[in-house]
């Protein structure tokens, strides 16, 4: 790993701190330090019935060592409660963090989502550059993880410190010292256990890091690389129907493949990591317990020890050295955790841009509302890439109420880029876009947004269901060309995304531009899957029903003049598309015709 990976993992682990920390500094602190203190108090209740066990680990032994009888049944029963004990801190450890963990996570969570749906963001991030690939991974499973290990390794070192604090006490009172000859000289050293111990969980310890230094890449690695197998399978599932049409199944087949490819490589690589850490942690399973046995023995042998000393030392030497290693138990563990908080932090970091880029200041479009006269103005605004590469030069427009403006251009011209400037889905560039105060803005994309639900959830979206009578949907549906669907609007579990062609996707768009009685209308090629008939049909009743709604729509129709009273056109140049004409239009009016009149009053065939 070179220095510029070090230092962005570093920045990265600080942004995931600071993101994370907000738990302990919001509105659940109150329920963030109750869970807390009370994983304090729980450590040290269960250090107190661990330490009451190795005194009666001690006095069990010596009064078995003496046949002493009547001390034996006091001790055996002495040793209910403080199993009962034992078992209550066990238990209620298990449940504080637990606890801890599910409102962390749900706080943690709620955080990003918020951030991550706030103005459009979980659009704008397929449109820029940062570490933020899959973030419904991110947002799902590395929060768990990210949130769950360190309440666990919070929890763990906690214990390991007290612990061995509290039991190297034991040690150096219990163990002693230790003279032998060196030389002719004799040699004491007090306390010989406790340094023993100590260097052996140095060994250990630093056997752990050496062998296991790469697995925190390894384990980013992996997770990335199951991410992107993941999208890959969940986007052959909601692009099936094209796939099916085209008889792309053996390419898709190739790309799963590949994509399983690396994860298997990558689990591999893991393993090979797991192999040799187990081989330390296994190594040190065996061995701690027998150390102190041998090293008590000449002691046991000589007479100055009893039975009960060192089986009271050989429990606090595997203690005091379980205290110590207790990242060797946890190293994999730590490594898989520290891979999901960064590339949560990468998300975050990537919304922190996002969120920078809506301020004011050079490099950043401004929306405001204001004034009452014009629906929508543009104020000298170009639009560019999130690096600056120019996409719009400067425009100046002025759309007033009742307006209907046609922007055309050659493709790559920058129109659906503009036209989503005007929707607040693209904040890069300069000048300021105006609306009108307190109007309310409908967007109409090429590809209508159906919702999982019943068709009235779907009429009614973005509001909830309960906000109109089935008659207000029946009628919207009925003007949408829709009237054939009208008995089925309460009907659950019919995909409606799946089962409605992309011509009825788009007339369902209407019906829910008819439900919200906008202000202003941005359209997409939002009519670019339906007939011209009924083009014509829907866009006269916009006129009809929102007279005085401000329309800007993108459209490579020559039909779509007809409804429009302004065409604006962009051309492209090399500093960014410009507004090369702003032309007037005649509208004309529609007389309906007989045939599509009988389409709309009458049950028709699905549109393609």
């Amino acid at each position: 790993m070179n220095e510029a990976q070090l230092v962005d993992r570093r920045r990265l682990f600080s942004r995931f701190w600071q993101a994370a920390s907000g738990f302990w500094k919001g509105v659940r602190r109150g329920e963030a330090w109750f869970l807390t203190l009370s994983l304090l108090t729980i450590i040290l209740g269960q250090l107190f019935v661990q330490y009451r066990l190795n005194v009666w680990n001690r006095d069990i032994f010596n009064a078995l060592e003496k046949r002493d009888v009547s001390l034996v049944g006091h001790l055996a029963l002495l040793f209910v409660p403080l199993a009962l004990a034992a078992v209550a801190f066990n238990v209620a450890s298990v449940w504080g963090r637990l606890t801890t963990q599910r409102a962390w996570r749900a706080w943690l969570t709620d955080y990003q989502i918020d951030r991550w749906l706030k103005n459009g963001r979980y659009y704008q991030l397929n449109l820029v550059k940062g570490q933020h690939q899959n973030p419904e991974f991110r947002i799902a499973d590395d929060t768990r993880i990210a949130t769950e290990s360190p309440v666990d390794f919070a929890f763990g070192v906690t214990t390991a410190v007290l612990t061995a604090i509290t039991f190297i006490g034991v040690l150096w009172a219990v163990g002693g010292g230790i003279s032998f000859d060196l030389g002719g000289r004799a040699v004491t050293i007090p306390g010989y256990l406790v340094f023993v111990a100590v260097i052996y969980s140095l060994i250990t310890t630093t056997a752990m890091i050496v062998i296991g230094r790469q697995f925190v890449q390894v384990a980013e690695d992996k997770n990335q690389a199951e991410a992107e197998f993941r999208y890959a399978v969940t986007r052959l599932r909601e692009n099936g129907e094209s796939i099916a049409l085209l008889g792309g199944e053996p390419e898709e087949r190739s790309g799963l493949s590949r994509a399983l490819g690396q994860v298997i490589a990558q689990w591999r690589a893991l393993c090979g990591q797991y192999l040799r850490t187990t081989v330390v942690s296994y190594g040190n399973f065996v061995l701690a317990p027998v150390i102190p046995l041998i090293l008590c023995a000449p002691k046991y042998l000589a007479g100055t020890m009893s039975l009960g000393d060192v089986m009271q030392a050989a429990t606090a030497f595997v203690t005091v050295q379980q205290s110590f290693n207790w990242l060797v138990e946890n190293y994999p563990k730590l490594a898989d955790w520290t891979a999901s908080a960064n590339r949560v932090a990468g998300l975050i970091v990537s919304l922190d841009k996002l969120e920078k880029a809506e301020g004011p200041g050079l490099g950043h479009i401004v929306r405001r509302e204001e004034g009452d006269e014009v629906s929508l103005e543009l104020r000298d605004v170009s639009v560019t890439l999130d690096d600056g590469t120019a996409v719009v030069g400067e425009t100046r427009v002025e759309i007033r109420p009742g307006e209907r403006v046609l922007v055309v251009g050659e493709s790559g011209a920058g129109k659906s880029t503009l036209i989503r400037a005007i929707a607040g889905l693209w904040p890069w560039g300069e000048g300021d876009i105006v609306i009108r105060r307190g109007a309310k803005l409908f967007f109409m994309p090429q590809r209508p947004y159906v919702p999982i639900g019943t068709l009235k959830h779907a009429v009614a979206y973005p509001n909830p269901t309960e906000s109109l009578s089935d008659d207000a949907v029946a009628e919207a549906l009925k003007s949408a060309g829709l009237g054939h669907l009208t008995e089925r609007i309460n009907n659950e579990g019919e995909p409606w995304d799946r089962t409605l062609s992309g011509g009825e996707q788009q007339r369902l768009a209407f019906a829910q531009l008819f439900i919200q009685q906008p202000d202003i209308i941005v359209m997409d090629e939002a009519t670019s899957a339906l007939d011209p008939e009924t083009q014509d049909v829907l866009m006269e009743r916009i006129i009809e029903r929102l007279p005085k709604a401000a329309i800007i729509s993108v459209g490579h129709r020559p039909e779509l003049e007809a409804f429009h009273n302004r065409r604006l056109i962009l051309a492209r140049r090399q500093d960014g598309a410009r507004l090369v004409a702003d032309e007037p239009l005649s509208p004309r009016t529609f007389a309906m015709r007989r045939a599509v009149s009988v389409l709309f009053k009458k049950p028709n065939p699905k549109s393609s």
